[in-house]
């Protein structure tokens, strides 16, 4: 259960420790109405006959212990808690003199009625007001039956306090929950444009292979007869691109192209120059695009360089460049670092790491290693574009079935890695 305020300064006091503070500022309030303060003829409240008395300490101290057990118990039960808070407003209130529950003694039952009604169920919130609304009136109904005289007026206006915090709370838990279905609507979106783009990518890889595929065939056709060995070739061929676009399918079962994604926007890491299905042989055309952005791509390769299949070969590139886009929006950073490493025979692992100081906006994801920063841990890029930040290279990565983790580097900065499982046997495109 947490209610806290979401100024920075604010967040360390609990709501256990809002409530102590807030009974305790009413007994000093209380104290103060009825002694003479500098600039004053008289006290603006008369202190009873009981408050000075031996019983009437006892009864405010015995409120006092009531209120702080009470507000211990607030994030833990807050319904036990509400009951002791509002005891010890019953008890703090008889050795006052007073014809109604003064709000000060009710101050501390604000603050529980707006904590429970920003973290509990809607129906634990309303018997909480129900029951504070009806101590305040009991107590009315008991003085009037003793034949006192009571205090409507004070009355009303301690419960329409009482009323307007446990609004306040609400309403803030109806605003947590709105964000959160936000969020999650924003997420979901990101993961299935990220699928729309992947499985369009998908789509122009197969056409391309067909498109191979057809061709051999149609010249393994002509020269069957009179040059075997050249049809034997093409089909040798075919029977190779055939099974690239079969394992390719495979891997990205999932991933279903219905609509077509929104038109892209313009990236600063997307430029003139790359090829329409790029892979990681122009990762330095990708640098120098990115340097006309102002930031500096040291492109670092590990290992030798081998064939990779057209979906892992194009994944791996949207990976960086994705990436290199996030530090040029978002880091600070003059510079960067792109690692691909093919050491590991069964895996391709591709890393970018920077040094920048500044809000990782689409830095966001699904897992908390990818929470860079509290304050923006919840934020997920919108709109069409190929631009959707941790979310779709996480999505990239799961359909490819490999690992992919993200988080601020122990030195600074910030760091993205991948690594795509190889099929095996894998050939080039």
């Amino acid at each position: 259960m947490s209610a806290t305020p979401s100024a920075p300064f604010l967040r360390r006091v609990t709501p256990d420790g809002w409530a102590a503070i807030a009974w305790l500022a009413g007994m000093v309030f209380t104290a103060l109405l009825r002694i003479r303060l500098p600039g004053q003829d008289e006290a603006d409240v008369m202190p009873g006959v009981v408050i000075v008395r031996w019983d009437g300490l006892l009864m405010l101290f015995l409120a006092t212990a009531l209120a702080l057990r009470g507000s211990a118990l607030l994030t833990s039960r807050p319904a036990a808690a509400l009951r002791y808070l509002l005891v010890a407003a019953v008890l703090g209130s008889n050795p006052l003199g007073v014809m109604a529950i003064p709000a000060a003694q009710y101050l501390a039952v604000d603050v529980a009625l707006y904590a429970i009604a920003a973290a509990r169920p809607p129906r634990e919130a309303g018997r909480a007001l129900l029951l504070s609304l009806g101590v305040l009136f009991g107590h009315l109904a008991v003085r009037l039956l003793a034949g006192w005289s009571v205090a409507t007026t004070s009355a009303l206006a301690v419960a329409l306090t009482a009323v307007v915090a446990w609004l306040l709370g609400r309403s803030e838990q109806q605003g947590r929950v709105h964000a959160e279905r936000t969020r999650a609507q924003s997420a979901a979106q990101a993961v299935t444009s990220e699928r729309l783009r992947i499985a369009r990518e998908m789509h122009d890889s197969v056409a391309h292979s067909i498109g191979i595929v057809a061709l051999q065939a149609g010249a393994a056709r002509r020269v069957i007869e009179t040059q075997p060995e050249q049809a034997r070739q093409a089909l040798g061929e075919i029977e190779t691109a055939s099974r690239e676009t079969l394992a390719g399918l495979r891997r990205m079962l999932g991933a279903l192209r219905t609509d077509e994604p929104g038109d892209p926007g313009t990236r600063p890491a997307e430029g003139a120059g790359l090829p329409e299905m790029p892979g990681l042989a122009v990762l330095d055309r990708l640098a120098e695009v990115t340097a006309g952005a102002g930031v500096r791509v040291a492109v670092r390769r590990v290992g030798e360089p081998r064939p990779l299949p057209q979906d892992i070969d194009l994944s791996a590139f949207r990976l960086v460049q994705e990436s290199v886009t996030n530090v040029v929006r978002h880091s600070g950073a003059d510079s960067c670092t792109v690692t691909v490493d093919q050491q590991d025979p069964g895996a391709l692992v591709v890393t970018v790491e920077d040094h920048g100081p500044g809000p990782r906006r689409e830095r966001d994801g699904d897992g908390g290693r990818d929470r860079a920063h509290d304050q923006d841990r919840d934020r997920v890029p919108s709109g069409g574009g190929s631009g959707y930040g941790l979310v779709g290279m996480r999505e990239r990565v799961t359909l490819l079935h490999g690992e992919f983790t993200a988080g601020p580097r122990p030195g600074g900065g910030f760091r993205v890695t991948a690594r795509l499982p190889l099929p095996a046997g894998a050939v080039t495109r």
